[in-house]
């Protein structure tokens, strides 16, 4: 079993309540000097003591994080018993890949560690995430397979983690199985609350629903781990490679490569999550999932961390198209805009 640090484990406090969000605006997509649409959500900014610096809408309400709680379970695989894993992989075990050839071969290479392969798996086949990725796996007359889909790794570090301490394999996926009980525990001490309600994620696995600030919370307890404790490896791991944590070109880890230090996931349904070493964090949720708005607002909220704006220029907005060329900008409103934005 593996013996690594953690971080001290804190008693979790009362599950976020189950409730519609208060979400406000927090993007407009602007066409030739009109707002034509506006995208509702809700952002926290985490300074580095933990307190709140800023926020918008509801944060405390339950929601699930989607593929964003991925490093909060890799901590509790880690935590669980996963055998030694070098950084590629365990960025790996946190990522939704694009299901480039690299992301295939570090899958292959977690189970195999004890002599698994993707007939174990029990996620949902898929294509790969990856636009281009698909497109090539499509034109080479390939279909869903359980490897290509974007959860892979973790699926895999989920099936070494139960054979490594002897449980069933078959059945990793129950929520009542030990391994989930395991993430569950690591789940309620890295958000510090307890969970709301378990339901089914999209690649199969149990989903987890906490609060915004809960989540943004986990996140900045992972970034400022110390090296060596599960969290801290978890961090590194992921800062060092974040191709493999999504893909090449992918907006998250362009992101992480402009600003030393940070950490990074997105997950389905508009979610992001960003945090420094020093602790501060920043929690997104756009709501009505669209992934469109989500660095925008990001980078936005990641000004409030006091990021220099020109790093975060690339991210701040997304063009908005007319006749082949730009006549308008989506990006961040509401109490999170840039001064004297929208009138352009």
């Amino acid at each position: 079993m593996n013996h690594s640090t953690t971080l001290p484990r804190r008693a979790p406090g009362a599950p976020p309540e189950i409730r519609e969000p208060a979400h406000v605006p927090v993007a407009h997509v602007v066409r030739g000097g009109i707002v034509e649409g506006v995208h509702h959500g809700s952002v926290v900014v985490l300074a580095a003591d933990g307190s709140v610096e800023f926020r918008a809408g509801d944060i405390e309400a339950a929601f699930y994080p989607r593929s964003a709680l991925k490093p909060v379970q890799a901590v509790g695989l880690l935590r669980a018993g996963l055998p030694p894993l070098d950084d590629e992989s365990l960025a790996l075990v946190a990522a939704s890949h694009s299901g480039e050839e690299r992301h295939l071969a570090t899958a292959r290479r977690i189970l195999a560690v004890s002599g698994l392969t993707e007939d174990d798996l029990r996620n949902v086949p898929d294509l790969p995430y990856g636009t281009s990725e698909r497109d090539a796996w499509i034109g080479r007359g390939l279909g869903p397979t359980r490897l290509a889909q974007n959860c892979s790794g973790k699926h895999a570090a989920m099936l070494l983690t139960a054979r490594a301490r002897g449980w069933s394999l078959d059945n990793y996926l129950d929520p009542g199985h030990p391994l989930q009980g395991e993430i569950a525990a690591a789940v309620e001490d890295l958000t510090g609350q307890g969970i709301a309600h378990v339901t089914v994620d999209g690649c199969g696995a149990p989903l987890f629903a906490v609060s915004l600030h809960g989540l943004t919370r986990a996140a900045a307890r992972l970034a400022k781990a110390a090296p060596g404790t599960d969290e801290g490896r978890v961090a590194h791991a992921m800062r060092e490679h974040p191709e493999l944590v999504s893909g090449s070109g992918r907006d998250v880890a362009r992101l992480v490569r402009a600003v030393p230090g940070l950490l990074a996931k997105d997950g389905f349904e508009g979610v992001q999550i960003t945090a420094l070493p020093d602790g501060r964090a920043v929690g997104v949720k756009i709501a009505d999932g669209a992934d469109r708005a989500r660095m925008p607002v990001t980078a936005a909220a990641l000004a409030h961390c006091g990021i220099d704006p020109e790093v975060l220029a690339a991210f701040a907005t997304t063009p908005v198209i007319g006749g082949g060329t730009p006549v308008g900008t989506l990006r961040a409103a509401g109490a999170l805009a840039p001064p004297a934005t929208d009138a352009g």
